[in-house]
């Protein structure tokens, strides 16, 4: 059994700032990457709200940058995942997917979440190159062109609202007659002129070329088909945070985001401590992902010196 004072699990942003904080604190943290090393940045081309970028970077890119820095600190990044814990008494126990067994003085968990999609396989060919589940992120991309949201609750009339800010026309692609969202999101998409609801649809299938999405096909629920112009396509039918391994003992919500207490990383587990989207249902955002990874890594540094 391999003792470790601190481990990370999870490569995105968050876990890569924390990797970082706790190697300059000497606690030579190991990180275990997971399926995705660099998490969902890795799916996004470019990046324009990134600080410290003026011209831009590109999620691999950006994602790779902080692994370097990372791994220059001294930080013990490892490929694979972890698949089984038991956080019922310090030492932490775990299995890894290349059979090894850990404990851990502390940890941090900074699996992410993972973004829902319609599982087609032209939506997963142009992923990327057109098809994004995030708004804030890739918006800028489209301004003056046309694009896509599916969805119909809060998410979708917040992205919906925001896109139409910068693009000339925003369908929005309701599966239902109704939206799921709040009166007040409703309000917002029927005031807002270039937003058109196409109700009753379900997309067949993104439509494109080399360039990226030129369209989607759409069936409504009479068996009508048709097809719609647009640049962009964007998901908005929520998120699965990556909780379910640690849930038997870290309180989550109702949704599955792990709670911590406050404006700390802490769980309710002493020497717990979460990161990222896997606790962020609010804004998901790589800026915001560092910075929790860098709250959680400062966190566990006072834990372990309390001790």
């Amino acid at each position: 059994m391999e003792h470790i004072q601190c481990l990370i699990i999870g490569g995105g942003p968050a876990g890569y700032t924390a990797a970082i904080y706790a190697s300059r604190a000497g606690l030579v943290p190991v990180l275990y990457e997971g399926l995705q090393p660099g998490g969902q940045l890795t799916t996004t081309t470019d990046i324009e709200n990134f600080p410290g970028f003026e011209k831009g970077i590109d999620g691999q890119g950006l994602m790779d940058a902080m692994r370097a820095q990372a791994l220059r600190l001294g930080a013990d990044l490892r490929s694979g995942t972890v698949t089984a814990a038991d956080l019922s008494s310090r030492p932490f126990r775990f299995s890894t997917d290349d059979g090894n067994e850990v404990e851990a003085e502390a940890v941090i968990i900074a699996t992410g979440a993972t973004a829902r999609y319609l599982g087609l396989p032209s939506e997963e060919k142009f992923k990327g190159m057109g098809v994004s589940a995030c708004a804030t992120c890739d918006g800028f991309f489209y301004r003056g062109k046309a694009v896509a949201v599916v969805g119909g609750g809060d998410t979708a009339c917040e992205e919906a609202t925001y896109l139409a800010s910068l693009c000339s026309k925003v369908y929005m692609i309701v599966r239902r007659d109704v939206l799921r969202a709040s009166e007040a999101m409703q309000d917002r998409v029927r005031k807002t002129g270039n937003i058109e609801i196409l109700w009753n649809c379900n997309t067949e299938e993104v439509l494109g070329d080399a360039t990226g999405v030129t369209g989607a096909r759409l069936l409504r629920k009479d068996g009508t088909r048709f097809e719609i112009k647009v640049d962009g396509f964007f998901l908005a039918i929520g998120h699965h945070p990556n909780s379910e391994l640690f849930s038997r003992w870290v309180n989550v919500d109702a949704n599955g985001y792990i709670v911590t207490e406050g404006k700390t990383s802490r769980t309710n587990v002493e020497g717990v401590f979460a990161a990222g989207d896997v606790q962020d249902p609010l804004y998901r955002q790589a800026v915001t992902a560092a910075a929790s990874g860098c709250r959680a890594a400062l966190d566990l540094e006072k834990f372990l010196s309390s001790k």
